[in-house]
């Protein structure tokens, strides 16, 4: 009975390895079709996120089988717990860079992207936490897990400097529509940041058994 369960704890880890792969490669397709403003990223990026989709409800009915048909131990219940956490967390940047890839097909063909400079750094920024949580939780590293959490203020200042720049371009008479459009990405952006702290979060939680939830108790 213990062999089958951890061979399907195994499966639950390789399959939370491969949602991981890709809300990469959807967040990769949208910044893609962003920078480069290709509309086969952004149609990539939109499969990419049903695919995601598709992968968060095999995994939740996989940890629903284990918690129903096995009697976890008090650290494998954790690893469970933070794998159902952790998906939804994963489903939703899934949605955020099809919301960008959606966004950007309807951005004029001419815009000048460069001319928001920070907007760059701020989409491969938050892809870089997406991939630290991602990589923190297969290889167990603790330390990487709580480093992401400090990657966020980057991410947040960086918010605030492409509307800052967005301002700029609006009050030199740039285009209010695409100004606007282009705000909502760098918020999609700030969210898959939050959401990449979030999975760190519950990957300290998978390992230590404690939450940051916890400390204001």
């Amino acid at each position: 009975m213990r062999s089958k369960f951890d061979h399907d704890l195994e499966t639950l880890n390789t399959e939370l390895i491969a949602m991981g792969g890709l809300i990469e490669s959807a967040i990769r397709q949208a910044v893609g079709a962003l920078l480069h403003r290709e509309g086969t990223n952004a149609e990539e990026a939109i499969i990419f996120d049903r695919e995601v989709d598709r992968k968060e409800v095999e995994i939740e009915s996989l940890c629903l089988r284990l918690l129903l048909q096995q009697q976890p131990v008090a650290r494998d219940l954790r690893v469970i717990s933070a794998a159902l956490k952790m998906i939804t967390d994963m489903e939703r940047i899934g949605d955020q860079a099809g919301d960008i890839a959606e966004i950007t097909l309807r951005l004029p063909k001419d815009l000048e992207i460069q001319r928001v400079e920070h907007i760059r750094s701020m989409a491969r920024e938050s892809t870089a936490m997406v991939k630290s949580a991602i990589d923190a939780f297969v290889a167990r590293d603790l330390d990487l897990a709580r480093q992401v959490t400090g990657m966020d203020d980057q991410v947040d200042q960086l918010f605030l400097n492409v509307r800052d720049d967005l301002v700029r371009i609006v009050r030199e008479g740039g285009d209010i529509e695409a100004a606007i459009d282009l705000l909502m990405i760098a918020k999609y952006f700030e969210r898959i940041g939050d959401h990449a702290v979030n999975i760190s979060e519950w990957v300290v939680y998978s390992i230590t058994g404690e939450h940051k939830s916890d400390e204001s108790r």
